[in-house]
């Protein structure tokens, strides 16, 4: 079965033991699921993550996606998302075995990233999909929920003595603070992607702009924004400001709360950092600066640097 190293390290380091297990019967079960729902390999997608996703064709010669797991909760709630999305807005699942990590979903054509579009058309663009996944929470779905998520900040402090960590003790009770600001004076959670940024919009000749591997969370539909405006930042010539503006043009467009809004992504970008820092991710400084950005532009007169 054809994956890299880099695939492989990221399974083992995620998983330990059970990981190792599953690449070594990778091939068997990716075969099975061949034969078992009548399909022909193709190729597997260029980036994999803690996944196996291989491009497919069935008997009628019409593309899909087998996405092959680790069985386990998070794989079977992603499933139970896509259910509720049904489609509409996100890519469909057509076929899945919760039990054993496998599921078929519609092929995303031509798939073209969100990346690829100008920066502020991109937030057009992203304000579409983020409506169309407007979703109520079904009763008893089971899905995680951003309160579930920031429970790793206590964890984080717990480990490190107040202004002591990586990441300032008072920056991680602001984001606490912000946290339940929002879901407080929230009307009412709802299910959300939960990464919603450039590399999960794709575009479709038959959908337009749709998004794919959701997260599947609950809470204030404001949490599901901060991947967005933090992505693909720090490859532009002013990081800041173009985080400023992105800010500034999805509260124009989608007529939203500003300051509401800076909260919600000051919570989220700390809790991305606590987990950038867990997971030895780099990027997690570049993640920290953007919440202290955030936070300074809370202030009516916002910084020109």
């Amino acid at each position: 079965m054809e994956y890299t190293d880099q695939f492989s390290q990221k399974v083992v380091g995620a998983f330990g033991a059970i990981g190792e297990k599953w690449l070594e019967e990778l091939d068997s079960i990716v075969q099975n699921y061949i034969k078992k729902w009548n399909l022909t390999f193709v190729a597997p997608v260029d980036n994999l993550s803690y996944n196996y996703v291989v491009k497919v064709k069935d008997a009628e010669d019409n593309p899909f996606i087998l996405k092959i797991g680790i069985p386990n909760y998070d794989f079977s709630n992603e499933i139970r998302t896509l259910e509720t999305y049904g489609g509409k807005g996100c890519a469909a699942i057509i076929k899945s075995d919760a039990e054993n990590g496998a599921m078929l979903l519609e092929h995303i054509l031509p798939g073209t990233m969100l990346t690829k579009v100008e920066e502020l058309n991109s937030i057009s663009h992203f304000a579409k999909v983020w409506s169309a996944l407007r979703r109520s929470v079904k009763k008893n779905a089971n899905h995680p929920s951003i309160g579930n998520w920031m429970e790793s900040l206590d964890r984080f402090q717990a480990t490190n003595p107040t202004n002591q960590g990586l990441i300032s003790d008072d920056f991680i009770c602001l984001a606490k603070t912000y946290f339940m600001e929002i879901t407080n004076s929230s009307k009412g959670s709802e299910l959300l992607h939960g990464d919603l940024h450039h590399e999960n919009i794709l575009y479709s000749d038959t959908h337009g702009w749709i998004a794919i591997d959701p997260k599947g969370v609950t809470g204030d539909p404001y949490f599901d924004t901060t991947s967005f405006l933090i992505n693909q930042l720090f490859n532009k010539p002013n990081p800041k400001k173009v985080l400023e503006q992105r800010v500034n043009l999805l509260c124009d467009e989608m007529q939203m709360d500003k300051n509401r809004l800076l909260k919600a992504a000051i919570a989220m970008s700390i809790l991305y950092a606590c987990w950038g820092i867990d997971d030895n991710n780099s990027d997690w400084k570049n993640t920290y600066l953007c919440a202290q950005w955030f936070e300074e532009f809370r202030s009516p007169n916002l910084l020109d640097s």
